[in-house]
């Protein structure tokens, strides 16, 4: 059974830096997109950023471009995300997810939407104050 495990969520000043991580577990694939969604309250669940674990390519939502930065330990089924210059916006409950089709697909996305999730992890609250 595949699962994802979500940490490093928490509150922090706007303009301040945030790691949030999701270990995967139960794997029993190698070609995969794994990436991060976010919903805030009242608004639709939105994909931010994601990468493939075939080529290491990446995806970023153009809010937050320039400011988080995924990274992925392929051996260790680890993917992190490195939020900095955090705005009140990034408020949210970040959940990781993984869509096998899009494992060599990535470095060609224009959005990465929540439809055809494989597998979803529990979220993490990311709180930034202004």
């Amino acid at each position: 059974e595949v699962q994802l495990q979500a940490s490093g969520g928490g509150l922090v000043h706007a303009g301040g830096s945030l790691n949030i991580s999701c270990a995967a577990s139960g794997l029993t694939f190698d070609e995969y997109a794994i990436g991060w969604f976010r919903q805030a309250p009242g608004k639709e669940r939105e994909g931010i950023s994601c990468i493939s674990s075939v080529d290491g390519s990446t995806y970023y939502k153009n809010s937050v471009k320039g400011r988080f930065t995924i990274s992925h330990d392929v051996a260790r089924s680890m993917v992190h995300l490195r939020m900095s210059n955090l705005k009140p916006e990034d408020t949210a409950v970040y959940y990781c997810a993984i869509k096998k089709s899009l494992a060599k697909a990535v470095g060609g996305l224009i959005t990465f939407g929540p439809r055809g999730v494989d597998y979803w992890g529990e979220g993490t609250q990311v709180t930034v104050s202004s």
